[in-house]
C-alpha cells in the first residue's frame, strides 16, 4: 500500500465540522467522496484534529492509503477540480509507512481571531468575533500567562467526561500569545493536544477577563475546580482557525 499526505485549507462555514457525521455535511465526508471517485474504490481519509463546525482550517493535515501509484501533479488538479472551491488541497505527497496525521503530530496551532473595529469588516466576518468594545489587553494578556504549560484542562472541555477529555485532560500548551492586527488582535495557541472547544473555551474566559468580569488570576480557580460549568462562553467558531500541524521529520517515498 502507498500512503499520501496531503495538506489542507477549507472556510468551515457551511460544514458540519470535520469529522463524517449523519446530522450534516462534514468536510472528511467531501474529501472521500472525491478521492473515491479517482481511486475508484473506497477511500478513508484520517485527519490531524477535528475541527467543529463552523471552524476554519489554513494548514490540516490528513493520510490516505491506495494500492495504485499516483501521478502527483495530475492528481492533484483533479482532487481540486472536484473538490468545493471552499476546500483546497495545498499540497499531496508520499509519506513513510509509519507517519499518521494524527498520532504522528507533535504540537498544533491554532489562532483565533478578534475584530475590534467599529463596524465590522465584511472581509471578515466569517472569520472573526466582532468585539467593538474596549477590552484591557493587559489584563487579557496576564490570563493568558496561567494557561501557558502543562495543566489539567477538565474546565475549559465540553463533554469531559467522555473521549479524551474522560481519558486524560492534561494537555500542555508551548505558547498562548496576542499579535495586534489592523482590526484588532488574534490569540495565538500552540500545544502538543487540545481537547473538546478547548481553544474557544479559553478564548471565552480571555474576553471575560479583558472585559473585568474575571480576574486573570481566576484562571487558576477553574482550572483547580475541573468543572465546566464554572467557566465562562464558548467563543463562537468563526473566529477559529487552525494554521498548521507540526511533526517530526519522516522519511518520503
Amino acid at each position: 500500500m502507498n500512503k499520501y499526505k496531503i495538506t489542507l485549507a477549507y472556510d468551515g462555514t457551511s460544514f458540519s465540522g470535520w469529522q463524517t457525521q449523519q446530522n450534516g455535511i462534514a468536510i472528511q465526508m467531501v474529501i472521500e467522496d472525491k478521492l473515491s471517485i479517482l481511486l475508484r474504490h473506497p477511500v478513508s481519509l484520517t485527519g490531524a484534529g477535528r475541527t467543529d463546525a463552523g471552524v476554519h482550517a489554513q494548514g490540516q493535515v490528513a493520510h490516505f492509503e491506495t494500492a495504485l501509484s499516483l501521478n502527483l501533479f495530475s492528481f492533484f488538479n483533479s482532487l481540486n477540480a472536484l473538490l468545493p472551491l471552499t476546500i483546497r488541497v495545498l499540497t499531496l505527497e508520499p509519506i513513510s509507512p509509519s507517519f499518521h496525521a494524527r498520532y504522528s503530530a507533535i504540537s498544533k496551532e491554532y489562532h483565533y481571531l478578534v475584530d475590534q473595529g467599529r463596524v465590522c469588516s465584511p472581509f471578515q466576518r466569517l472569520y472573526s468575533l466582532h468585539h467593538p468594545l474596549p477590552l484591557d489587553l493587559k489584563a487579557l494578556e496576564k490570563g493568558c500567562s496561567y494557561f501557558k504549560g502543562t495543566h489539567d484542562f477538565t474546565s475549559f472541555a465540553n463533554k469531559s467526561s467522555e473521549g479524551a477529555a474522560g481519558k486524560n485532560a492534561v494537555r500542555t500548551l508551548f505558547r498562548l500569545d496576542i499579535k495586534e492586527t489592523p482590526c484588532g488582535f488574534r490569540l495565538e495557541f500552540e500545544g502538543n493536544g487540545f481537547l473538546y472547544k478547548m481553544v474557544r473555551n479559553i478564548t471565552g474566559v480571555l474576553l471575560d477577563i479583558g472585559k473585568k468580569k474575571l480576574a486573570p488570576e481566576a484562571v487558576l480557580q477553574l482550572m483547580e475546580a475541573k468543572d465546566r460549568s464554572q467557566s465562562s462562553m464558548v467563543a463562537p467558531a468563526k473566529g477559529l482557525s487552525l494554521i498548521h500541524v507540526i511533526y517530526p521529520d519522516f522519511s518520503f517515498l
